[in-house]
C-alpha cells in the first residue's frame, strides 16, 4: 500500500501541558498547513509518544498527555473526515522501534555523539541512551513513509540531516540493481532542510518568548510558572503573568527585539491570539496600531484582555471535542499506516537478510 500523493510528515511530541508557545508555534501552524496541502499531498499527522521520555516526565500522565495532543489538534481545527490526514501515535505502529533498531547498527557513534540537542540536554544531567539515539527513531518515523517534505524547527535541521545521511548509506548499500544499472532506493530521501524552509515558508510559526525572561522561548522547563501561559490556565491566572511581564525602560511600545524583546513578544502575541479568533491581521497592523503608546500598563492590559478571552474560546472549543470521533480517526489512521509502515519495514529486513 503505496501513498496516493507526496507524503508529508509532522508531529508535536505528548507533553505534560502544552503551553500557548507549542500552540501558536507549531500545532497551528501544522493544522493550518495539513488543511492547506491536503489535496495535494497526504498528510502524516503523528504523536511521537515514543519520544515522550527521551527526558524526565510524569509517566502516571503521559497516557492522557498523548490523548490531549490528539483534542488539542481537534480544537485547533483539524479536520477529522479528511482522508488525506493521518492520525496516528508512533507506539501503535511497532514498525518504527524496529527500523529504528536496524539503523542503529548503522549508524556511527561518533555521528551520535556530535548531535547538539544531545550535547545540550545530555550537559544538564544523566542523559539516556534514548536521548542519545533519538535522531535515529526520528529517521525511521520519517523513512517508514517516504516523507518528503518535513517542518523542522532550528532545533531539529541536524536531526533531518542524518535522516538524509543514514537513507543515503542504505540506499548505497543495499539499494536493488535493476537492469543492468539502475538502482531501486531503498528509502526515499527527504529533501534538504533549505528546500524544507523553502516549501513550507510562511507556514512555521512564531517562537512565543518567555514572559519573565523575553530572551529565551517560552518553556515548561521555567519551574516558576511565571513567564509561561499554558493552554490549561485560568483565565484570570493569564490575565495576571501578562500584566506581570518584563518589559523595559524605554516607555514606549515598538517591535524592535533586540532592545525590546518583552513589549515585541506581547505585540506578537497579541497579534497571534487575533488571527486565531478569525482576525485577519498581521504583525505589522498590530506594531502600528500601538507604535509610540507610552503607558505599558494600558498596553500590557489589552494583550491580557484578549489572551484571557482566547483561552476561554479555546478552553471551550476543547471540552467541546468529539471523543468518540477521535478515537476512530486513531483507529482507522494507526490501521492504514501499519500497512504503509510494514511494507517498507519488510522492504528493508529483506535488504540486511532477515527475510528471504
Amino acid at each position: 500500500m503505496k501513498p496516493s500523493k507526496p507524503v508529508i510528515l509532522t508531529g508535536v511530541r505528548a507533553n505534560n501541558n502544552i503551553h500557548i508557545g507549542n500552540y501558536f508555534g507549531a500545532i497551528l501552524p501544522i493544522i493550518n498547513m495539513a488543511k492547506r496541502r491536503s489535496d495535494e499531498y497526504d498528510i502524516n499527522l503523528f504523536i511521537p509518544d515514543l519520544h515522550s521520555f527521551t527526558t524526565p516526565i510524569d509517566h502516571s500522565k503521559l497516557y492522557d498527555s498523548i490523548l490531549n495532543n490528539a483534542r488539542v489538534y481537534t480544537a485547533a481545527g483539524l479536520p477529522l473526515d479528511n482522508s488525506s490526514i493521518h492520525l496516528y501515535r508512533q507506539s501503535r505502529i511497532s514498525a518504527h522501534s524496529e527500523l529504528a533498531w536496524i539503523l542503529d547498527c548503522f549508524t556511527g557513534f561518533g555521528e551520535m555523539s556530535r548531535m547538539t540537542q544531545f550535547k545540550d540536554k545530555g550537559s544538564k544531567g544523566d542523559a539516556s541512551v534514548g536521548l542519545f539515539n533519538y535522531p535515529v527513531l526520528m529517521a525511521a518515523d520519517i523513512l517508514l513513509y517516504g516523507a518528503t517534505y518535513v517542518p523542522v524547527g532550528d532545533d531539529q535541521t541536524q536531526h533531518l540531516e542524518f535522516t538524509r545521511d543514514i537513507a543515503e548509506r542504505m540506499n548505497r548499500k543495499f539499494g536493488e540493481r535493476m537492469n543492468y544499472d539502475k538502482f531501486v532506493d531503498l528509502f526515499i530521501v527527504p529533501k534538504p532542510v533549505i528546500q524544507q524552509h523553502q516549501f513550507f515558508g510562511k507556514d512555521q510559526g512564531l517562537r512565543i518568548k518567555d514572559l519573565v525572561n523575553p530572551a529565551k522561548k517560552m518553556s515548561k522547563s521555567d519551574e516558576s510558572g511565571k513567564g509561561i501561559i499554558f493552554l490549561s490556565d485560568d483565565p484570570k491566572s493569564a490575565h495576571k503573568k501578562i500584566m506581570s511581564a518584563t518589559t523595559d525602560s524605554i516607555g514606549k511600545v515598538q517591535y524592535d527585539k533586540e532592545n525590546q524583546p518583552g513589549i515585541s513578544n506581547l505585540l506578537e502575541i497579541l497579534t497571534l491570539v487575533r488571527q486565531d479568533a478569525g482576525r485577519e491581521v498581521t504583525l505589522e497592523q498590530t506594531v502600528n496600531e500601538y507604535f509610540g503608546m507610552d503607558r505599558y500598563g494600558d498596553f500590557k492590559r489589552i494583550v491580557a484582555d484578549e489572551v484571557a478571552e482566547f483561552l476561554e474560546n479555546f478552553q471551550n472549543r476543547l471540552a467541546a471535542v468529539d471523543e468518540r470521533a477521535i478515537e476512530e480517526k486513531l483507529a482507522s489512521s494507526e490501521k492504514d499506516m501499519n500497512v504503509v509502515a510494514n511494507e517498507t519495514l519488510y522492504r528493508v529486513q529483506k535488504a540486511v537478510g532477515l527475510r528471504k
